[in-house]
């Protein structure tokens, strides 16, 4: 299995070690027993995966990771792309891939029977493949709700005591259009404005940022992915952070918490048509679900596929049920938004 990874390297750099994989890829016509994986996700993440396809069928997984620009590569090379699949760890980059038509429909039965019809694109250009829940962290010390929404984050009550990153980040658009999906736009711009005043400080930094920040009595709640708190778990210097909060998984009592998802979609001149829609099915098998779920600390998306115990640990998540694909048509109004308000000016702006 071949890997082009380089995380730590400049933009440039990253640019000339991938763009030279690509040229080995045209370099060899495509076979029927190798795949061409174009990744944003980290390859550590995804080689048990790749490795347990390449051992079940036989088919080489060639592999090109890039933080950034790997939609813009597809669109350079046109008809003449060597990607049969791609794979983003998180929504927005599937929708985008979907209009800068770079990604081409996969309606297989079995990927249509495995993933639900919320967590997939209707006309099958792309398809989730773990979930994450976008939660709140909260102070152990100093919240005793149990039970909050994404709504009450515009209270009075919390005025200073909420840290987020950036209105801008994917995480967060993909959330403000949750919010305009379920309550409207004007009660979603109220609800921004508000949020924003209730903030301590200006949208800033990650996730674990945020929640670092409870824990140093900056505020009291984080907004974060449920897989950073297995990420900060493991890390020695963030472990005290993860020790100080608890999640609360936001609306739980109602329509259900909203998820972001990574996932998958097929190439639209993917040269091994055949072996990417056979590696497709494979990522939504039992057995790589699991292997993938875990390794991540995330939800699968198969039902009858059990999270990890550790990711069962923190609590029971009842999804919303929105289609992500309505999340989708309405990012750019959320981002928008966000503008509108000038949320990442911070409050008091």
């Amino acid at each position: 299995m071949f890997f082009v990874s380089s995380p730590r390297l400049a933009w440039a750099t990253r640019c000339m070690i991938s763009l030279a994989a690509v040229s080995a890829f045209n370099a060899v016509p495509a076979m029927a027993d190798e795949v061409n994986v174009y990744s944003y996700r980290e390859p550590d993440l995804i080689k048990p995966l790749l490795a347990a396809f390449t051992d079940q069928t036989g088919i080489q997984v060639n592999f090109i990771f890039a933080k950034d620009g790997l939609i813009e590569r597809m669109q350079a090379e046109g008809a003449n792309s060597p990607a049969d699949v791609l794979l983003t760890p998180e929504f927005g980059l599937l929708t985008r891939a979907k209009e800068a038509g770079v990604t081409g429909a996969n309606l297989s039965p079995e990927l249509v029977a495995a993933v639900p019809a919320t967590l997939r694109d209707p006309e099958g250009y792309w398809y989730a493949l773990t979930r994450r829940a976008r939660v709140f962290y909260v102070s152990k010390d100093r919240v005793k709700e149990t039970a909050m929404t994404y709504e009450e984050l515009a209270d009075p009550k919390w005025k200073g005591r909420v840290c987020m990153r950036s209105g801008q980040h994917t995480y967060s658009v993909a959330l403000v259009a949750s919010m305009i999906a379920n309550d409207g736009k004007e009660q979603a711009e109220a609800w921004l404005q508000g949020l924003k005043a209730n903030l301590a400080r200006k949208p800033a930094g990650g996730d674990r940022e945020a929640v670092r920040d409870v824990q140093a009595g900056l505020c009291d709640v984080a907004v974060g992915n449920t897989y950073y708190m297995a990420a900060m778990l493991k890390n020695p210097e963030q472990k005290v952070w993860a020790d100080a909060v608890r999640i609360v998984f936001p609306n739980a009592e109602g329509r259900g918490t909203h998820v972001n998802v990574s996932g998958m979609a097929l190439a639209a001149h993917a040269p091994n048509k055949a072996g990417a829609e056979k590696l497709m099915a494979y990522l939504v098998s039992p057995t790589a679900q699991t292997i993938y779920a875990a390794g991540n600390s995330e939800y699968p998306v198969v039902p009858g596929i059990d999270a990890s115990d550790l990711v069962r640990s923190w609590g029971e998540l009842k999804p919303d049920t929105l289609p992500l694909a309505e999340v989708g048509r309405l990012r750019k109004e959320a981002s928008e938004l966000v503008d509108k308000v000038q949320f990442d000016a911070g409050p008091g702006s």
